[in-house]
C-alpha cells in the first residue's frame, strides 16, 4: 500500500511537472502572437500611410509599394523639409525687400559687387557729335569711362538700333564708331524709326536687366548732361525701396489731333478728359532692378504708346511700385544739386 501511495504522488509530481513548461510556452506564444500582430498592424498602418503618400506625390492610383518607392518617398519627405527650410528665408528676403547691405561711400566712390546704375543714352543715327560731347562732358571714354564703372559702380552706354535698310552706311558707321569706342549697345532686333522709341527704351531695360545685374536702371535723352555724383548719391538713399519709380513726374495732356506734335493714336483710352497718369518725364528716369527684371519678362505682351515715359509710366500703374516724384529729375534747367539738365 505503501509503495502504491508513493508510485502515484510520483506520478502526479511528474504530471505537474510537464505542465509547467507547457504552460509557459503557452504563455510565451500567446505574448508573441500579441506582439507580431502588433508590429504587423503598425507595419500595416505604416504601408498605408506609405501607399497613400506615394499616390499623393506621383498622383498614381492605389498600387503595391516596394522598396525603391518607400526610398524615394522618403527622400521627398526630405526635399520638403528642404525646401519648407528655403520659403522660410525667403519670406525674411521679401520682408527685408529683396535688398542687400547698404552702399558704402569712400570719398565718393561707391564700392559694392553690383553695379549701382547702368544709363542707357538713346541715340540716333547722325547724331555724333551729341555722343561726343557726352564722353567729353560726364560720360568718359576708354580708360575713364572704365573708371567710372569700377570705382562708383554706375555703366553708361549708348543705345540704338538698326537701319531700315540693314548694313547700309547708317549701320556701317556706328559699327565703326563702336569699334573705336566700345560704349555702345546695339540692338539687332531693333530698326530706327521716328515713331519707335517707345519700343526702344523697353528693348533697352530687357537688355540691360538680362545683361548686368544692376541695383537700378536708367533711361537718358542724347541731349541731356548727367550729374554722376548727385545721381549716385540719389540712389544709394532709394536701395531701401525694392520697386521704385524715380523721375521728374508729370500729368500732361492727350492730344487727339492728328497733325499735332504729341499726337497720340490710343487718345481714347485715356477717359474724356483726356488727361495722362502721372509719369516721370522722358529726358531721364529710373527705375529699380525689379521692374527691371518684370520689363524683362513681360517684353513681348507691354503696351507701348505714342511717348517712351507715358509707355514706361503705363506698365508699373498695376504694380505695387513706389513713384518718386524727385525735382532733381527734371532736366529743364540746371540748378544746384541737380542730377540732368537739358541743352
Amino acid at each position: 500500500m505503501q509503495s502504491r501511495g508513493s508510485s502515484h504522488r510520483l506520478s502526479s509530481m511528474g504530471n505537474n511537472r510537464s505542465r509547467i513548461p507547457a504552460l509557459l510556452i503557452s504563455m510565451f506564444a500567446t505574448f508573441a502572437s500579441i506582439y507580431v500582430a502588433g508590429r504587423l498592424w503598425q507595419d500595416a498602418e505604416n504601408r498605408v500611410y506609405l501607399i497613400k503618400e506615394l499616390d499623393r506625390i506621383t498622383g498614381q492610383g492605389q498600387s503595391a509599394i516596394s522598396v525603391d518607392d518607400t526610398l524615394k518617398i522618403i527622400a521627398c519627405r526630405e526635399q520638403h523639409k528642404k525646401l519648407d527650410a528655403l520659403e522660410t528665408e525667403l519670406s525674411a528676403a521679401r520682408q527685408e525687400g529683396f535688398v542687400s547691405k547698404p552702399l558704402i561711400e569712400t570719398n565718393g566712390t561707391y564700392s559694392r559687387r553690383r553695379p549701382l546704375v547702368v544709363i542707357g543714352i538713346l541715340t540716333k543715327f547722325g547724331r555724333q557729335k551729341n555722343r561726343d560731347a557726352i564722353r567729353k562732358a560726364w560720360m568718359g571714354s576708354g580708360s575713364s569711362l572704365k573708371k567710372i564703372e569700377d570705382g562708383k559702380g554706375i555703366i553708361v552706354r549708348f543705345v540704338i538700333g538698326r537701319s531700315e535698310n540693314r548694313g547700309d552706311n547708317l549701320d556701317i558707321d556706328i559699327d565703326r564708331e563702336n569699334r573705336l569706342t566700345n560704349d555702345f549697345i546695339i540692338l539687332d532686333n531693333h530698326v530706327e524709326t521716328n515713331d519707335a522709341l517707345p519700343k526702344k527704351a523697353k528693348l533697352f531695360f530687357a537688355y540691360a536687366a538680362d545683361k548686368w545685374d544692376a541695383e537700378f536702371y536708367a533711361k537718358v535723352n542724347d541731349d541731356v548732361y548727367v550729374n554722376i555724383d548727385a545721381l549716385g548719391a540719389t540712389l544709394a538713399a532709394h536701395l531701401d525701396k525694392p520697386r521704385v519709380y524715380l523721375g521728374c513726374m508729370k500729368s500732361g495732356e492727350v492730344f487727339s489731333e492728328l497733325n499735332h506734335k504729341w499726337y497720340e493714336p490710343e487718345w481714347w483710352k485715356f477717359g474724356d478728359k483726356k488727361s495722362y497718369f502721372r509719369h516721370a518725364s522722358g529726358e531721364m528716369y529710373v527705375i529699380s532692378r525689379a521692374l527691371a527684371k518684370f520689363i524683362s519678362i513681360n517684353r513681348s505682351i507691354l503696351r507701348t504708346y505714342a511717348h517712351d515715359d507715358v509707355s514706361a509710366g503705363s506698365w508699373f500703374i498695376g504694380l505695387d511700385v513706389k513713384h518718386v516724384d524727385e525735382a532733381k529729375f527734371c532736366c529743364s534747367s540746371w540748378s544746384t544739386g541737380a542730377i540732368c539738365a537739358g541743352v
